[in-house]
Order: structure tokens, then C-alpha cells, then sequence
């Protein structure tokens, strides 16, 4: 995690027009934001667009961040999140999930992701394994309802905790439970699904 105070200089620095600041802030944040938008987008051409457009977004309203309403990271969580949002009702990949009111009753400790790939040992080729195996989790995360994927991502994979995710997508916590559990039992589901079908 990068230091508040230290983005908080790097902030005012890049609002004085140090060009060095926004740099060292597009460093700070670049790969972050990138693995959030691959998640959604499923492509690395489309990510790197995606990734781009966040930046230009953040360079134009970066006025507007007020460190005392929270985390510059969930700032830019947030921004990154209404972008990929806006993207995907634009280009109609935006799926319609079933009713967020649900309880999670048989979900309630659905594994996190970790947990959920079979751990088979180190064979020889374990790089290679290591590497199919993001392949099979990314496709599978490709296959979630939006709601329940930027759940899982920012939970799971961007190691984001409940409040922060609550902000970042403006819900309560109980529906970000809510949509983590189901996102990971759903997972879970398509894993075994493609793991039976490869033994």
C-alpha cells in the first residue's frame, strides 16, 4: 500500500503542474489499475485502452479528490470502476444478475479464490501449469455477472477489504458479502466444471 502522505504531496505537486508527480503517480498506481481493468475486459489491447482513458480521467479531476472523504486508492478504484461500467453499457457486454435481495444461506462461506484451484503438486512443468491455470481462472471469471465479478476482483485479487469495496461501488457491506460469496461460489462451480472436463 503506498503511503497517504506521500500521495497526498505527490496530489498537490501535480496540481502545482509538476509533470514529475503525475509520472510518479501514474507509476504508483499503472499496474493496479491495469490488472482491474483486464479482469473486466478480458483483453490486453482492451485493458491497455481502458487503462489509458482511466488516467486521462484522473489527470482531468484530479482536483477533485478530497483526502478527507477517503482513501486515494479507493478514489481511484472508484473511477476506474464507473469507467469500466460506462464501458460495458456502451459496447452491451453488460449481463443482467439475479436479485442482489437473495439470501446466501449455502453460500454464506463460499472458499476465496485461492482456495478454490486444486493445488496438484510442482511436476516439471509447473510454470506451465501455474500459467493455464490463471488462463482457465481468468475465462471463467470472464463468465460472471458484472456485479459478482468486480466483486470477487476487488475483493480476492486487488486484496481490497469489505468498507473499501463498499465504497468503491456504493453499496453496503452486506450486499458486498453478499455478492463476494455468491461471485466465489459461482467460481467455484465453473472451476470444477472445467477441471472435470480436462481429467
Amino acid at each position: 500500500m503506498v503511503d497517504a502522505q506521500v500521495v497526498a504531496v505527490l496530489v498537490r505537486r501535480c496540481l502545482a503542474g509538476d509533470a514529475v508527480a503525475w509520472e510518479d503517480i501514474v507509476q504508483l498506481y499503472h499496474r493496479r489499475i491495469y490488472n482491474i481493468c483486464y479482469r473486466f475486459a478480458g483483453s490486453a489491447d482492451d485493458a491497455q485502452d481502458l487503462t489509458q482513458e482511466v488516467f486521462i480521467r484522473m489527470y482531468r479531476t484530479l482536483a477533485s479528490y478530497e483526502a478527507d472523504r477517503g482513501a486515494f486508492m479507493t478514489w481511484v478504484t472508484t473511477m476506474t470502476r464507473n469507467l469500466l461500467v460506462d464501458h460495458f453499457r456502451k459496447s452491451k457486454h453488460d449481463r443482467m444478475t439475479d436479485s442482489l435481495d437473495t439470501p446466501i444461506s449455502e453460500h454464506e462461506d463460499a472458499m476465496p479464490l485461492g482456495e478454490q484451484i486444486p493445488d496438484k503438486g510442482l511436476p516439471p512443468d509447473a510454470r506451465v501449469q501455474t500459467l493455464e491455470t490463471k488462463d482457465v481462472v481468468h475465462r471463467s471469471l470472464q463468465k460472471l455477472s458484472p456485479e459478482l465479478r468486480e466483486a470477487v476482483i476487488l475483493r480476492d485479487l486487488q486484496d481490497m477489504d469489505y468498507k473499501e469495496i463498499a465504497a468503491v461501488l456504493k453499496v453496503p457491506e452486506g450486499t458486498v458479502k453478499s455478492r463476494i460469496n455468491r461471485g466465489r461460489a459461482e467460481l467455484a462451480r465453473l472451476l470444477q466444471r472445467t477441471y472435470k472436463q480436462v481429467m
